[in-house]
């Protein structure tokens, strides 16, 4: 059952613009989306979905930004796909609202970046 859907989307040129002050990065990301990011031809455009990620998954559990905490969620990038990573904290806040997975999808195109986000509930 669905228990939550949420999707955001964000500007690569206003990431691109943010992500030059150090500290914004710092206290959004963590340090393995930073690595990812920065690795990649167009660092702004994976800052962008991973915010957008964290946006989609704050609709989509209804907690919002803030009340989810900015570095308490992240994206990790697989083999599979982006997941999200999250503290202990937050995955129980998830799952008190009967919230047992969390799907997310990423794509960008020309200045936008997207994510999706589907929570389930057994």
């Amino acid at each position: 059952m669905i228990a939550g859907v949420g999707t955001d989307l964000c500007a690569i040129s206003r990431m691109k613009r943010a992500v030059e002050n150090d500290y914004f990065v710092k206290k959004i990301f963590v340090a393995e989306e930073i690595e990812y990011a920065m690795s990649r031809g167009e660092p702004a455009r994976h800052f962008a979905s991973a915010f957008a990620a964290r946006e989609a998954l704050s609709k989509a559990t209804g907690l919002g930004m803030f009340g989810m905490g900015l570095s308490a969620v992240w994206v990790r990038r697989t083999d599979k796909g982006p997941i999200f990573m999250m503290d202990g904290g937050t995955s129980e806040r998830l799952r008190s609202r009967g919230a047992d997975k969390c799907w997310l999808s990423l794509t960008h195109e020309g200045d936008f970046a997207l994510a999706f986000v589907v929570l389930e509930s057994a």
